[in-house]
């Protein structure tokens, strides 16, 4: 209910902190309803969320990500966002949704009014607090999936793209993005971090560059880091700074963000 996510944000004692887990008590509470709404048959979680929800990635985002991986069984856009207010109401949050079910990739901006201002996050009662969901209706073939029960504020049941794929979509991200996202970055030196963590998915990978208009040679075990190298040697990472600063757990870790940091990375990864 509305008045345990306030107890929630009072162990938080500043603003962006609070801001934050308002959002991922929201996320893990749409979630729940697309799972009750048998949504996590032909849908697949991936992106920064999914990491972070599945993987204890010490970032926060703001976007639901999802892929239909199974479109032979029931899905219905429309329905899953009603599904999603209807519960949300029910909870106390006044919410409006902006649907676009017309392209490809269906997309809805979930937006709860005056909850900033209510939880005195905001002297502006208009000020809205959105959370966005896309489901890419025509994914890259290769993913491989996975099923996870985890319990964020409630127990979850979450389909998602496996470890590997899910590394895949990332440097699909960082390959394809025309602009610098300090986001993908921290994601990026986060995995590389990892020794267990599996190497990319270069069927998915592939399969996805191709389909968004990659014209250079195709990603191989012995290339994709030289390739990803030679993009971040030409990144002025100024903006990448202030794009990940507000979501990070760890404000230290800003510092990571560094042209250095990432050439080591994957210069070690070379060896």
């Amino acid at each position: 209910m509305k008045e345990y996510l306030r107890t929630i944000i009072a162990n938080y004692p500043d603003p962006l902190s609070r801001r934050n887990m308002i959002r991922e008590y929201l996320q893990a509470k749409i979630l729940a309803v697309l799972q009750n709404e048998g949504a996590m048959i032909p849908l697949a979680f991936h992106g920064g969320t999914a990491l972070r929800f599945l993987y204890q990635l010490p970032r926060f985002s703001e976007d639901l990500d999802f892929a239909l991986e199974k479109p032979e069984s029931p899905y219905h856009f429309a329905h899953l966002m009603k599904a999603i207010r209807t519960d949300l109401e029910k909870q106390g949050y006044q919410t409006q949704i902006k649907i676009n079910d017309q392209k490809t990739v269906h997309s809805a901006f979930i937006k709860f009014e005056e909850l900033l201002y209510d939880f005195h996050l905001s002297d502006q009662r208009q000020e809205n607090f959105s959370i966005k969901i896309e489901v890419d209706t025509d994914p890259p073939d290769g993913a491989v999936l996975a099923t996870r029960v985890i319990k964020r504020y409630i127990p979850l049941n979450i389909q998602h793209h496996d470890p590997s794929s899910l590394f895949a979509g990332k440097l699909h991200a960082l390959f394809h993005r025309p602009f610098v996202k300090g986001r993908d970055l921290y994601d990026l030196i986060w995995y590389l971090s990892d020794p267990a963590w599996p190497e990319p998915n270069l069927h998915l990978l592939n399969n996805a560059l191709n389909q968004t208009g990659w014209h250079d040679e195709p990603v191989s075990q012995a290339n994709w880091r030289r390739l990803l190298l030679n993009r971040i040697r030409t990144l002025d990472l100024s903006e990448a700074v202030k794009d990940v600063r507000p979501f990070l757990e760890n404000s230290h870790e800003i510092h990571l963000i560094h042209q250095e940091t990432l050439v080591k990375l994957l210069d070690k990864e070379n060896k």
